[in-house]
């Protein structure tokens, strides 16, 4: 697979199989992605990969708090901002759209949108799941290295034949992750990743692009 159909292939798989991913694949990619750029080689990244039981454990905990009706952890930073503008507001309610429609669920039908969202701390069913931190003392620059430090991850990983799904609705329970993984008090939950073997059977829309000339301009002679 070369980088081009690594990146177009690549999309949020919201659909796993059980099927299991070798421990030498996730080091592999994980190795390679090592290799992403970051400003000063600064390498801002925490992660922590779980499979097994420990994965089945903080999925349970996840999905007794959802089923408690416990409200979601205060957040430690802004996933978006409360008002956007255009075009980014329209984008976002596209995709929205998009998405529940492809899962057969109407605008109006909130409890089913609430069941489709909870499959969130189920990983979709995903058998390994990744957890990126940032230390809460670094800026914008280290959080757009994370980016591209994800980024890599799962282009590396549709070159190994698996998909992912990045997450930032496990910053939400963030309490509950850190639960099962104790990680430093100085570090952020940006985002999970969800990885593992798609679900070929779950239906799904791809989510489009905007225009080239919406996004990019080439200044030329």
């Amino acid at each position: 697979m070369d980088v081009y159909e690594a990146v177009t292939s690549r999309r949020a798989v919201r659909g796993f199989t059980d099927q299991r991913v070798p421990r030498e694949v996730l080091e592999r990619v994980l190795s390679g992605a090592a290799w992403a750029p970051s400003g000063s080689n600064l390498q801002p990244w925490h992660a922590y990969v779980l499979t097994g039981v420990p994965l089945a454990e903080l999925k349970k905990h996840a999905g007794e708090r959802i089923a408690a009706g416990d409200p979601w952890d205060e957040p430690e930073y802004e996933q978006y901002p409360p008002a956007l503008k255009p075009p980014y507001h329209e984008r976002r309610s596209a995709f929205g759209h998009e998405r529940y429609s492809a899962l057969g669920i109407a605008r109006e039908d909130w409890e089913a949108r609430q069941r489709a969202t909870s499959a969130n701390w189920d990983c979709f069913g995903a058998p390994a799941a990744l957890f990126c931190y940032i230390d809460r003392d670094l800026g914008p620059a280290q959080w757009a290295d994370v980016g591209m430090y994800l980024q890599t991850v799962m282009l590396l990983l549709r070159t190994e034949g698996l998909h992912s799904c990045t997450q930032m609705a496990w910053a939400k329970y963030r309490k509950t992750v850190a639960e099962i993984l104790s990680p430093p008090d100085e570090l952020i939950l940006f985002c999970g990743m969800s990885i593992g073997y798609e679900d070929a059977t779950v239906g799904y829309t791809r989510t489009g692009r905007a225009p080239l000339d919406e996004t990019i301009t080439f200044v030329e002679d």
